[in-house]
């Protein structure tokens, strides 16, 4: 029996995997055209439609054939890429100069590490002393939003705003430190 039960699960497991691979080779192009679309970066674009993919594969049990299944992956495709395109707005990043780059390849990264965590430390106490609980609660214990709100009894949004300043502080200082 037990022999049967390990055969028709490699026969699922077998089929899905033929469906993913007729489904990729079906819409890739196309999923990889709408994220080009939105996002305007080939190599964003490339790295969207792998996540997409590996989503919908992920998902596949969501789909309720309310629509074309092409529409179901072009709408997580759409919503995807846009969700990426708010996140990078949101996480500003800025290319190393070829000094820094060099400097970086000379150093050891346990020791770039310490030095982190020895400037994060040096941060933290020109904070009050609830910013500082609130970003420890969140980022070492990682509590949630809500979590957060019911332990310290304030709203959600009071929480997402507080811990925004307190980062914005902590940029400011390391900023400011690094100057």
């Amino acid at each position: 029996m037990k022999e049967s039960i390990a055969v028709n699960k490699s026969h699922l497991l077998a089929t899905h995997n033929d469906a993913f691979d007729v489904l990729y080779k079906k819409y890739v192009k196309k999923v990889f055209q709408k994220c080009l679309s939105v996002t305007q970066n080939v190599d964003a674009a490339e790295d969207c439609t792998q996540d997409i993919f590996l989503k919908a594969f992920t998902n596949l049990k969501a789909f309720r054939n309310q629509s074309q299944l092409s529409t179901w992956l072009y709408s997580i495709a759409h919503n995807y890429c846009l969700d990426r395109i708010r996140l990078d707005k949101r996480l500003v990043t800025e290319r190393m100069s070829p000094e820094v780059d060099a400097e970086m390849d000379d150093t050891d990264p346990e020791e770039s590490i310490n030095e982190q965590k020895l400037l994060l430390q040096a941060l933290l106490q020109q904070l009050p002393a609830e910013e500082v609980k609130l970003l420890r609660l969140r980022y070492e214990q990682n509590l949630s939003i809500s979590q957060l709100s019911r332990r310290l009894e304030l709203s959600e949004s009071a929480i997402k705003m507080r811990l925004k300043r307190s980062r914005e502080k902590i940029r400011a200082l390391a900023r400011a430190s690094l100057e």
